[in-house]
This record gives C-alpha cells, sequence and structure tokens, in this order.
C-alpha cells in the first residue's frame, strides 16, 4: 500500500499557477534598430506605432511538460513510502524463575522414574521440570539453583532449550550441602528488578528446611509480594524426616501464601508431575502480539519520472527543430550591377 509521511504539501500543487497570475511577467530588452526614415514606414505600412513589449507564446507541449515535472518533484518531497505486509512477533508477557534445592538431602533415592527405576530426588525433579519447560514456549524463563549460597544459573530467557540443557548438567552439591531458601527468594527478587514485564513467578523446589539464609523465607517472600511476585513453593520429599533434613511445611506455606502463591506437596514423580500439570494450568501461557509493517521509501520514483519526462521533453524538442525547413538560399534571378545600371 503507497502512502505519504507528508501529504499535506499537496496544497502547494497549485503554487506556479499563482505565481503566474500574481506575479509580473518576466522581461527580457533587445536593442532596436533606430532608422531616419521611421515616419515615411508608419505612413507606408498605414499602422499606428505604439509603446509595449511582446509576449511570447508558450506552447502546450512545453508548458505540460512543466506541469508534469512539478507534480512529480511534489510527490518525491511528501515522501511516498510503500507499506508492506504486516509482521507479527509473539513478545512474552511473563517472566517464570525456578529456585531449585541442590542440597545434600537432594540425593536421597526415595523418587522413581518413568521406567519404574529407583533414581534420587533431583533427577526426578530435573525429569519433571524438563517437560515443564518443554510447554512454556512463549514465556521467559530462569533458573536460580541453591544450596549454601543461591546463584543464578540461567538468567531470563526465551531460549528453553538452554534452560533445559543446564538444568540436566546440575549436580547434588553444586552450591553447597545446606539449604538457603529465603536467600535464593532475594536472588530471586533481585533478577526481576531488571524484568520490564507484569506477570513475576517464581516456583521453589526444596525438600529441606532453611538452615543457612541471612534473610528469613517468609521476609523474602513479603518483598517479593511488595514486588508483585509471586511464589508457588513446591515440598519433595518425606515430611516425617527429622533433624536438618527435615521438611519445614510451614515456611513453604507461608511464604506461598504470603505472596497469593500455591503450596505442593510431592511425595513421588507421579504426584510431582500432577503438580507441574496444576502449575501449567494455573500459569498459563500469556503473550503480546506486537505488528510491525516494514515502510520502504520510494521518493525516488517520481524524481526519476521527473528526470525522464524532462529529458525526453527536450530530446523531441531538439529533434523537431532538426527537422523543420532551413530559410531558402538567394535565388539567382537577383539584379546584377551591370542589368540595374542598364
Amino acid at each position: 500500500m503507497l502512502t505519504f509521511s507528508y501529504p499535506w504539501l499537496a496544497v502547494l500543487a497549485p503554487l506556479p499557477l499563482l505565481a503566474w497570475w500574481l506575479l509580473p511577467a518576466h522581461v527580457t530588452s533587445h536593442a532596436g534598430l533606430r532608422v531616419p526614415f521611421f515616419a515615411r514606414l508608419v505612413a507606408l505600412t498605414g499602422r499606428n506605432p505604439h509603446a509595449g513589449g511582446l509576449v511570447a507564446p508558450r506552447r502546450l507541449p512545453r508548458l505540460a511538460t512543466l506541469v508534469v515535472c512539478w507534480l512529480l518533484v511534489l510527490a518525491a518531497l511528501m515522501r511516498p513510502q510503500w507499506i508492506e505486509a504486516p509482521l507479527h512477533r509473539d513478545q512474552p508477557t511473563r517472566d517464570l524463575l525456578l529456585l531449585v534445592d541442590l542440597s545434600g538431602s537432594m540425593d536421597t533415592k526415595d523418587f522413581t522414574d518413568a521406567s519404574g527405576r529407583t533414581v534420587d530426588r533431583l533427577t526426578a525433579v530435573k525429569a519433571v521440570l524438563d517437560d515443564f519447560l518443554s510447554r512454556r514456549k512463549g514465556d521467559r524463563a530462569g533458573v536460580v539453583v541453591f544450596g549454601d549460597a543461591p546463584f543464578a544459573l540461567v538468567p531470563f530467557t526465551t531460549d528453553l532449550d538452554l534452560c533445559r540443557e543446564m538444568l540436566r548438567d546440575t549436580v547434588v552439591g553444586m552450591a553447597g550441602p545446606r539449604t538457603a531458601l529465603g536467600d535464593a527468594i532475594g536472588l530471586g527478587i533481585a533478577l526481576f528488578d531488571r524484568s520490564p514485564v507484569k506477570a513475576k513467578t517464581i516456583i521453589a523446589l526444596t525438600d529441606g528446611n532453611d538452615t543457612a539464609s541471612q534473610v528469613p523465607p517468609t521476609e523474602a517472600a513479603h518483598v517479593a509480594k511488595d514486588k508483585g511476585i509471586v511464589v508457588h513453593t513446591v515440598a519433595i520429599g518425606d515430611p516425617s524426616t527429622v533433624g536438618e533434613d527435615k521438611l519445614d511445611e510451614t515456611t513453604l506455606k507461608d511464604v506461598a501464601t504470603a505472596t497469593g502463591g500455591f503450596f505442593f506437596r510431592a511425595l513421588d514423580r507421579d504426584e510431582l508431575a500432577r503438580i507441574y500439570g496444576r502449575l501449567d494450568g494455573i500459569e498459563t501461557r500469556r503473550i503480546d502480539t506486537v505488528t510491525f509493517r516494514p515502510r520502504k521509501d520510494v521518493y525516488w520514483i517520481p524524481l526519476a519520472a521527473a528526470l525522464l519526462v524532462s529529458l525526453l521533453a527536450q530530446a523531441v524538442h531538439l529533434l523537431l527543430r532538426g527537422r523543420s525547413p532551413s530559410p531558402a538560399p538567394l535565388s539567382g534571378s537577383a539584379i546584377s550591377p551591370k542589368a540595374g545600371a542598364s
């Protein structure tokens, strides 16, 4: 589709006509021939001499050429643009951050994989998270792992395959043997500070109580709520464990409730998979479709057309001048000096 960036310049189209009406004609003076017998010439011709000038007539083809060139130049000044077909791009409107516990207790083998083989908790979590991320197309996701301290494994990205690959490479204890859930939530809040989207979600997975955080998880949860971040907590493993590896369900419930999230308990792999099925329904994909129509400047087309018209008109003019008959030479019937003498 053709459009103009400055269509208001079209009001200048009659400008040459106004100049022709309002401005005085261009005057060119030529030297005249003074003769002493001017009065006799006037008497012989019977004309009445008067002061004035001669207005040279403008031929229609030349006038049409000037009008067409003016309109084409004006069209170029109006900046014509060709708008191409719209391009659509899906822009994520949700950032999803996964907090994955890598403390020593995640090495406990009390889960089974899809084939029925007994595996440790982290292996089961990675398998379910891999399937969960494969269905999050359209969202940005990030991964934070925590043990003694939290670490940003993957910053927010739309490359979910990268998140899945990095999660597959995690091992128990790589962040330390203890659990720092509160600090992990605090790091997630800091990562969200640079996020431009409105919908912000944290999914925290842990199998123990917080033993290493400088900030208690409930206090970090209140800060997350003030930032508009929803935290879902997933308790992994046996809640009947005691000691440092005891599962602190009360704290996880408080964290989820404080931010408007949900608390889930996963005792086996099937239940963990069902939890992520529910989260997949709660955290539905939301995208904004951004439409962009490329614009291409085509001002050169009317300029080239104006140049072509002017060159063609000049070529036709020169061709017609070359074909016009030249003045006939003097014939031999002129009176010779000798004949005049007789």
